[in-house]
């Protein structure tokens, strides 16, 4: 036996999307869930296929052909989540092992499963909203490993927590089967504690924020606010080497410096905190001596903020003339032409805005602190300097009628952003607008949900208004794709035309099947847009069967 790893972190599942649409139809074709899920996906060779998956199954290399691309998942982002807790675990000590990718590592992974030299394992959670990815990690552990103890924390963890009942709360736990949940923002300190109680031979009820096994259900421990500074805990690249790859997520903030009424993050993460300069600069001076990494995703809520503290970011890579390229999260209300242009400089490629609305007084209900006119300011900067937008609106928000919808289309058809995505409003019971229900005589929750001015249905009908009227911003499907994979697209040598012309023909697939609901197959000539947008000429019908072998391979878990 090697020798004992403290903790194997396991890292995303991109579910199968066939059963996923399976799992989400069944709340009704007509539910908001669904409706809003309609918009991901093409329907091919009798199956679903969202837009990643799409790309695989034309454009991507067989074993051998080096002509080609790779195919397109959420994997090849290495996960910082894991980069994060490894360095945590490894400058107190503890030694950890991992695999990013529970999607394309599960050979590697079942191996090291079978070692049973690990005393925990660690699911991460970031990108989950429900627990099938997770039970389907759950199953494949207990296969290959009996003796580690599993410990499940996060975003997904923290949210069930906040917004199910006890008795709910338990049920949802026994079901996953974890031996301990961790119930907190950060998180590290009490993975720390477990893993040194499990050493030790300590009981866990001495750990703080966690739920653990205890009889036939779980006990709770106090909960403490853990207070770990970010500058204290930049990532160690130098420990993930060998295996970072080309593209990296990169966190310098904790929390959001905003309380926007339909997100709950900043309440819940506690009081924003910005990482020093020089401490980031050690970490994206690591990266760079990597050698391999190609591309950076910033991933604080919002890059851009404070302002003086961004610029000082911007010159210190441009004095370090880094050789990869980066985006990130951007309020473009605070833009200037001094920060554009340090940014073309520095190397951003694009940005993603959280725009939301085109109406000013929506951006008020939504506390977003911010007007039409200055994002209208912003958006114009960013095109002048040729850095790629992206924006982001939500529909059906308390106060939206569908005259503000009217707003928000002619924002988009103004500011000419080059790709942009419309979805419904989502009502969470843990944001800053439930608090406001009664003003906004609020009912339902999810996707299910009405108030003075609109319910979900409706909403959903002007999403559809949205997705059918916009022609010269690009619709971008978000099922495990969004604005980071375009970015991944453009570094494998696609251009901006390409791209958007490959989502133009994937647009046109989704509103051939929305025009026509029985229609159960793209048409030919979707097809052939699909190819020509990728530089292949050749007739549709040619080469599919190989490409269908090559897709199910991937998904599978195998790796080209």
């Amino acid at each position: 036996m090697e020798k004992v790893i403290d903790c194997l972190f396991i890292g995303h599942n991109e579910m199968d999307f066939v059963e996923y649409e399976k799992n989400v139809r069944k709340m009704g074709t007509a539910s908001g869930a669904y409706r809003d899920l309609g918009k991901n996906f093409i329907l091919y060779n009798n199956r679903p296929y969202p837009v990643s998956e799409t790309y695989n199954l034309f454009y991507c290399s067989g074993p051998g052909d080096s002509t080609q691309m790779k195919p397109l998942g959420m994997g090849e982002t290495f996960s910082n989540a894991i980069a994060y807790l490894g360095t945590y675990l490894n400058r107190r000590g503890m030694t950890f092992d991992y695999v990013n990718s529970f999607t394309d590592e599960k050979d590697r992974l079942a191996e090291k499963l079978k070692q049973e030299n690990i005393l925990t394992i660690a699911i991460i959670t970031t990108l989950y909203v429900a627990a099938f990815p997770i039970l389907e990690v759950m199953d494949f552990i207990k296969t290959y490993n009996r003796t580690a103890k599993i410990v499940i924390g996060g975003p997904y963890v923290t949210t069930q927590v906040r917004t199910l009942e006890p008795e709910e709360l338990t049920f949802l736990f026994k079901s996953i089967g974890a031996d301990v949940y961790v119930n907190s923002s950060q998180g590290e300190a009490a993975l720390v504690e477990i893993i040194h109680a499990l050493k030790t031979g300590h009981p866990l009820h001495r750990v703080k924020n966690i739920y653990h096994q205890s009889g036939d259900g779980y006990a709770v421990t106090p909960f403490l606010q853990e207070d770990n500074k970010l500058s204290e805990n930049m990532v160690n690249w130098d420990l993930f080497a060998p295996n970072a790859g080309e593209y990296v997520n990169v966190r310098t903030a904790i929390s959001c410096p905003f309380a926007c009424a339909f997100c709950g993050f900043p309440e819940h993460a506690g009081k924003y905190q910005p990482a020093e300069v020089a401490a980031l600069e050690q970490e994206l001076t690591q990266l760079d001596r990597i050698g391999t990494v190609k591309s950076v995703y910033f991933i604080d809520d919002t890059f851009n903020v404070p302002i003086k503290r961004f610029k000082d970011i911007l010159r210190m890579i441009i004095k370090n003339r880094y050789r990869y390229r980066w985006h990130c999260n951007f309020r473009c209300q605070f833009s200037d032409r001094e920060m554009v242009e340090l940014m073309k400089e520095s190397g951003c490629i694009g940005v993603f805005l959280g725009i939301e609305s085109g109406n000013n007084q929506i951006l008020k209900n939504m506390n977003k602190k911010a007007s039409r006119e200055k994002y209208l300011e912003g958006a114009a900067l960013l095109k002048e300097y040729g850095i790629v937008t992206h924006g982001s609106f939500i529909v059906g928000f308390p106060g939206e009628t569908e005259e503000t919808v009217n707003d928000t289309i002619s924002f988009i058809q103004e500011s000419q952003l080059d790709f942009y995505r419309a979805q419904l409003w989502y009502c969470e019971t843990i944001t800053p607008i439930w608090r406001e229900r009664e003003k906004y005589k609020i009912k339902g929750s999810q996707y299910e949900w009405s108030h003075a001015t609109m319910d979900s249905k409706t909403a959903c009908d002007l999403v559809d208004k949205i997705f059918f009227t916009i022609r010269d911003s690009v619709w971008v499907p978000q099922y495990n794709f969004e604005f980071d994979h375009m970015v991944h697209l453009i570094h494998r040598g696609m251009s901006i035309r390409q791209v958007k012309d490959f989502l133009k023909a994937f647009y046109t697939g989704i509103r051939e099947r929305m025009e026509n609901p029985s229609r159960k197959e793209v048409s030919f000539e979707v097809i052939r847009q699909l190819k020509s947008a990728l530089g292949d000429e050749r007739p549709p019908d040619e080469g599919i069967e190989d490409a269908v072998n090559i897709v199910t391979k991937y998904q599978a878990g195998f790796t080209f």
